[in-house]
């Protein structure tokens, strides 16, 4: 049978349209996805915070703070519970936004001290921070260890939001790094945001051997948050090892998303001062886990390393 040019039209016409119904079908599901996960994290975190009400009001860190953490065989999980004093649209809109996100992190992540170097840049689905591990003082790029984090804006809406960030390796066998932030409006009213944070990472044979060396040396005397025994006239003892390491580096992150959130208040040419002063008296404010060099020190270092990356790659 001959297909005449009127039928060829009515064949294309038919199949663009089966092509757009696919298409707006998947916007639907996808959407109803983002919908039902936004939904369901949203009241998760609700439920989180009515069970963690009298720890938030009463705890060790003088600030509506809980921390807990998780150690396996291979891999470290700590999390951080808090309410913070900035308005939820604040938090979301610097932390959370596909087209600003990926740039406030790094600003972010620089505070710490093992962070050398972060670079955001647009990748083939979702942002790129090319981030830089090293030393707790000053050393050179070709000295420290470079990873590639993807940053994914998961979803936002007006009462919750989640981003992840992401990275399949690092140095020493070091593997499925990732950093997790979800908030939503603060349970209890008021301008704020209840909020939290995950930053978990896996290991292999080489990185379980690396964390020894440092913990037999260097790390020997550390300690994490989390008390492991306590007596009567005593002073309480914390959890070493692995565990206190992850539990030292999780709180560091999230003093620094406060120090960031809270420089956001200033003239933008004194916001990189305020972070850096902020982060540092607030990780002082727990000097038997977190003081590691001296406020003139640490500034000094950073400043250099913010400047660096306005040039290195």
């Amino acid at each position: 049978m001959q297909i005449t040019p009127d039928e060829n039209s009515m064949h294309a016409r038919l199949h663009s349209s089966v092509l757009f119904c696919r298409c707006i079908g998947l916007l639907i599901a996808v959407g109803l996805c983002a919908q039902a996960w936004a939904a369901e994290g949203g009241q998760a975190l609700r439920d989180k915070y009515q069970s963690l009400a009298q720890q938030l009001a009463d705890n060790a860190f003088h600030r509506p703070l809980v921390l807990e953490s998780t150690e396996t065989p291979n891999m470290l999980k700590g999390d951080i519970y808090s309410v913070v004093d900035y308005p939820f649209a604040t938090v979301s809109g610097a932390l959370g936004d596909p087209a600003q996100g990926p740039a406030n992190w790094c600003d972010v992540l620089i505070l710490h001290l093992n962070i050398k170097y972060c670079h955001a840049a647009s990748g083939a689905s979702a942002g790129v921070l090319d981030v830089n591990l090293g030393r707790k003082v000053e050393q050179t790029l070709s000295s420290s260890y470079r990873l590639e984090f993807g940053y994914h804006p998961v979803v936002s809406n007006a009462d919750y939001f989640r981003v992840e960030l992401s990275a399949d390796s690092g140095p020493f066998s070091t593997r499925d790094y990732r950093i997790v932030l979800e908030a939503i409006p603060s349970p209890a009213g008021g301008n704020h945001t209840f909020l939290h944070l995950t930053y978990t990472y896996g290991y292999g044979t080489a990185g379980r051997l690396a964390m020894r060396t440092y913990l037999a040396t260097v790390g020997s005397n550390k300690v994490g948050f989390t008390k492991a025994a306590e007596s009567p006239g005593a002073a309480p003892e914390y959890v070493g090892g692995v565990r206190g390491l992850l539990e030292r580096n999780t709180m560091r992150y999230y003093l620094a998303i406060d120090a960031y959130l809270k420089s956001l208040s200033a003239p933008s040419d004194k916001r990189l001062q305020q972070r850096l002063t902020t982060w540092f008296s607030a990780t002082e404010q727990y000097p038997q886990q977190l003081h590691e060099v001296e406020r003139q020190d640490y500034l000094q270092m950073k400043h250099h390393e913010v400047e660096r990356q306005q040039t290195a790659q």
